[in-house]
């Protein structure tokens, strides 16, 4: 574990990787991770080099679809991850140690106008059929209109859920209420947990070219000030819960965007509470730096940096242009995955 690692976890953070290349899982889990995310991004770059071509072959040889192969390959390597943090997961009972496997990203594709109805009753089918079978697996469920109503079911069947795509105060308060309406359905709690991805870099993104009066001091702020209010809400929500696990936030998308700003710009502004899920690119920055961390989570920007942000910022407009291309940015992945098969398909069965 590198010193600097060792003190952002010492801080209260706990430490999660968004990846299951397993290169990546078992170099961050010498770190100190606790947990790992995946996504069709990171299954199709492990694909394009080729690392899953004799699964590709085996799967082609027994007359799968291309997106038959896709699925069974992305099982594949959330299952590896799990296996290398089942002992974490057994040790922390059930606190820490977990991998996410994110739901078909295709069924929220404008572009095939699905009911919302069907796209609900496919979320509980797929949820269901995925978390079979496994003790430290989350599905990943986006905050959207059909992934929200989709929920309650969800938990009350007893699936462990990360939701994710979670941009605004009013998102994430949709989403608790309709996990903790499943959970309370439950006889039994001892193994309820929960957690809500909130996406903090791609607020300022949004801010940088939309919302451009923001003062200096408040402008990139946006993002850290809107997960620290959320962190403190999901905190305030739980804590007469008695609960045995914690049901807790996902520092999500903290990997800097502005080329300005250090690698470490938003674990630093969140160390010290609840869950980072962090690109490996920005563990790695992390590790090869001198870092003292302290905890700065409940620490809240100035109140003259938060009335600049509360006066200008149209929370309404910011949601709906970020869970637009969220959307986006959540399917086009699936679809290159696919893509990526199908050229897979050529290379390894000439003949198809």
């Amino acid at each position: 574990m590198t010193n600097s690692i060792e003190s952002l976890i010492k801080t209260g953070t706990k430490l999660y990787l968004d990846s299951v290349d397993p290169t990546e899982v078992d170099k961050n889990l010498s770190w100190g991770a606790v947990g790992a995310t995946s996504n069709p991004a990171i299954i199709s770059a492990i694909v394009k080099q080729g690392g899953m071509d004799d699964q590709i072959e085996k799967l082609l040889g027994e007359g799968h679809d291309d997106n038959a192969i896709a699925w069974a390959l992305t099982d594949h390597m959330v299952q590896d991850a799990q296996r290398k943090f089942q002992s974490i997961h057994e040790e922390t009972g059930g606190n820490a140690g977990w991998v996410s496997f994110e739901l078909d990203p295709l069924l929220e594709d404008p572009s095939l106008n699905l009911n919302e109805a069907d796209v609900v009753a496919r979320y509980l089918e797929l949820g269901k059929k995925w978390a079979a079978g496994h003790t430290n697996r989350m599905i990943k469920v986006p905050a959207t209109a059909a992934g929200l109503k989709a929920l309650t079911a969800l938990a009350a069947a007893g699936i462990t859920l990360n939701v994710t795509l979670i941009f605004t105060l009013d998102q994430y308060h949709a989403a608790r209420e309709a996990v903790w309406k499943g959970a309370s359905q439950l006889a039994n709690r001892d193994n309820f947990k929960s957690v809500y991805s909130i996406f903090i870099s791609r607020i300022d993104v949004y801010t940088a070219s939309d919302v451009p009066t923001l003062t200096p001091e408040a402008q990139g702020m946006v993002g850290i000030l809107n997960a620290k209010r959320v962190w403190k809400d999901n905190h305030a929500f739980w804590a007469d819960k008695k609960l045995p696990l914690e049901q807790e936030l996902i520092f999500a998308s903290t990997g800097t965007k502005n080329p300005n700003d250090p690698p470490q710009r938003y674990v630093q502004a969140l160390a010290g509470s609840d869950i980072q899920t962090n690109p490996p690119e920005t563990n790695q920055a992390i590790a090869d730096q001198e870092i003292e961390f302290t905890r700065t989570v409940d620490q809240m920007p100035p109140q003259s940096v938060q009335d600049d942000i509360d006066a200008k910022v149209d929370i309404k407009a910011m949601h709906q242009t970020l869970m637009a291309e969220g959307v986006d940015k959540f399917v086009k992945p699936q679809r290159a995955l696919l893509e990526l098969i199908a050229q897979k398909r050529k290379q390894l069965s000439p003949s198809s």
